[in-house]
């Protein structure tokens, strides 16, 4: 099959890795590649296209947009060149499915007599007002299938009445050589670790409450920014905990790995609040691969990702959390197990390669004559 993949946030180098793994599959005869220049993410942030660091097995086409820094209403308007030129089978829109590129690029495929299908990470049930509920009807209209990056966002697709096949698998993988296991750590001091933007959802202050009466000698390194920062450690001078606390406001992407190894578990304290449900949990997925224990909330879709690889608490609950991490701290046995498990369910279900695989199958369904309403094929894990 010769697939189109269209998508903004490919600009982002360590996405595109799991482009190779599906150019590599012997089901894809061609694939081509679409993302623009330059990305304007809110609050003036510009992310230009980074280098991919090796030549690439697919081909990679840099194309403008209009309305660059609008999430819901920007296009490509070269796209329809670009089918003709290329005349897809498939074309993959990597954009949720009310926004006008996505029924620009739905349409375009149509007309193009190609099948096309569309990715959403939207967990929370929204109605929009026109023109966006019509791009969505539309695009649910016309799709021939629909990847949701969580369950939660399957739901409300089914919610909104989106009625054909669908399955659930996340938008990017990881590494398992880049994030792999380090050396054995020691016991003292043991580090509890903590990466996310620093905003009231992710957490933090529940777990700076938890900390508060832990027992036993152990550290906190906060890797992350924003405008929680100075709340959060105004709290923890409050709390006592100022001089047992390492804050660090920027770590590259290529040095995640090694201070994640640095760890003795990672705690992902996610809170679903009325505009916001944790997505994915990537920090996760990577403390995982890298065989660090976690202890997560049971936000969305935290538990489906733990699985039975590390302990999942009430959300929004400080004792129950501290209990948590007093029972891992305890017991390097359990440590040891779900550290394991944790690598190991990252490989079955969260590498590049697994998520190129089940990528592709869902491009194979597309690619069927389905009537509405059929089943929905397997998830990833």
């Amino acid at each position: 099959m010769r697939v189109l993949i269209v998508s903004k946030i490919l600009v982002v180098a360590a996405y595109r890795r799991k482009l190779d793994e599906i150019a590599a599959r012997p089901e894809v005869e061609r694939l081509l590649v679409v993302t623009p220049p330059a990305w304007q993410e809110p609050r003036g942030r510009t992310v230009g296209l980074e280098p991919s660091g090796g030549a690439p097995a697919y081909d990679l086409r840099v194309e403008p947009i209009w309305f660059n820094g609008s999430y819901h209403l920007f296009l490509w308007p070269r796209l329809g060149r670009l089918m003709r030129e290329f005349r897809p089978d498939l074309v993959h829109i990597d954009e949720e499915p009310y926004n006008l590129a996505t029924a620009h690029g739905t349409w375009l495929a149509e007309r193009s007599g190609a099948r096309s299908l569309f990715f959403t990470w939207q967990n929370l049930l929204r109605r929009y007002p026109p023109p966006f509920s019509w791009f969505e009807r539309s695009v649910f209209g016309h799709s021939a299938y629909a990847i949701a990056g969580s369950t939660e966002a399957l739901k409300v697709l089914r919610s909104k009445g989106y009625t054909g096949p669908g399955s659930v698998i996340p938008q990017f993988g990881v590494d398992p050589d880049l994030f792999s296991p380090g050396p054995s750590k020691p016991d003292e001091p043991p580090v509890v670790g903590f990466i996310a933007r620093l905003v009231e959802e992710k957490g933090l202050l529940v777990l700076l409450q938890a900390l508060a009466d832990l027992p036993g000698y152990w550290r906190l390194h906060v890797i992350g920014s924003g405008p929680l920062e100075a709340k959060a450690r105004r709290r923890a001078t409050r709390l006592g905990l100022s001089e047992r606390i390492t804050w660090e406001r920027g770590v590259p992407s290529t040095l995640v790995p090694e201070r994640l190894r640095t760890f003795t578990l990672l705690v992902q304290p996610s809170l679903t609040r009325r505009h916001w449900k944790e997505q994915f949990g990537r920090a996760v997925v990577e403390a995982m691969a890298c065989g660090v224990p976690v202890v997560g909330s049971a936000s969305a879709e935290i538990p489906n990702v733990i699985g039975d690889a590390g302990l999942v608490v009430p959300e929004g609950d400080p004792l129950a959390l501290r209990e948590a991490m007093a029972r891992l701290l305890a017991d390097r046995d359990l440590r040891e197990d779900l550290a394991r498990r944790g690598r190991a369910r990252v490989l079955a279900c969260y590498t590049h390669e697994r998520i190129a695989e089940h990528t592709v199958r869902a491009y194979q369904a597309a690619l069927e004559t389905q009537p509405r309403g059929s089943a929905v094929r397997p998830n990833v894990c």
